[in-house]
């Protein structure tokens, strides 16, 4: 089974080599999404209109690949400071409901932009 890259203008561009999403044998792979605006390139100050704009972006990509949070397999969550993480996690469970994916979350010492949180998934798609 061929590999494809999913896109849409509706998330950020790449920042570096990589594509927003690959879908491959099945599932989505998608790219840490940072919390900067698709059209603006603002970044939030606050880490909750961060996880907003963040989990806003992984949404839109996850709708280019013909998918729903429903089919979110797994997600990664780097935070840049752990005691944001009540914060985060509270605005993580306005955006998926139970079943829940799986979930990983991790404090990093940097990312990219100076963001305090970015989000990689993994999505089921049967028409990949």
């Amino acid at each position: 089974m061929l590999k494809h890259v999913i896109h849409t203008p509706n998330a950020p561009q790449p920042i570096g080599p990589y594509s927003q999403a690959i879908a491959y044998n099945g599932l989505v792979y998608i790219s840490g999404q940072i919390p900067m605006h698709p059209d603006t390139g603002v970044i939030p100050d606050a880490i909750a209109e961060q996880t907003h704009q963040a989990l806003d972006n992984l949404v839109a990509i996850i709708h280019a690949a013909d998918a729903t949070v429903a089919d979110v397999i797994k997600n990664t969550i780097y935070i840049k400071d752990m005691n944001d993480f009540e914060t985060i996690n509270r605005i993580y469970s306005t955006y998926f409901s139970e079943p829940y994916p799986a979930r990983a979350v991790v404090e990093v010492a940097r990312l990219p932009k100076d963001v305090g949180v970015e989000i990689e998934s993994i999505v089921s798609h049967a028409h990949s």
